[in-house]
């Protein structure tokens, strides 16, 4: 079983930044691709970015130049460095891990852009 723990989400005013973690519990991050999805209120998840197993990167247009997903393997983590927030970004951020046929998710991370 893969445990994925958050942290690093709070409030931020417009403009500001954030860094978002993930740590897995397990040896087979390095084997993962991983993401990151949110969730606002009325809507569905949706996929933010995602990096292979080998470092290949996707964002979604609305996160293109401000946001960067970057993997330590080692560490077993990944991480989201987010720029230039705006109100829109508000979200439960979740880290995903797909392994296989498998896919595993954290309890997810609250992220305010407010003023």
């Amino acid at each position: 079983q893969v445990q994925l723990a958050e942290s690093g989400g709070g409030l931020v005013q417009p403009g500001g930044s954030l860094k978002l973690s993930c740590v897995a519990s397990t040896s087979i991050f390095s084997r993962a691709d991983m993401g990151w999805y949110r969730q606002s209120p009325g809507k569905q998840r949706e996929l933010v970015t995602f990096i292979t197993r080998i470092g290949t990167t996707t964002y979604a247009d609305s996160v293109k130049g401000r946001f960067t997903i970057s993997r330590d393997n080692p560490k077993n983590t990944v991480y989201l460095q987010m720029n230039s927030l705006k109100s829109e970004d508000t979200a439960v951020y979740y880290c995903n891990a797909h392994y296989g046929a498998y896919d595993y998710w954290g309890q997810g991370t609250q992220v305010t852009v407010s003023s």
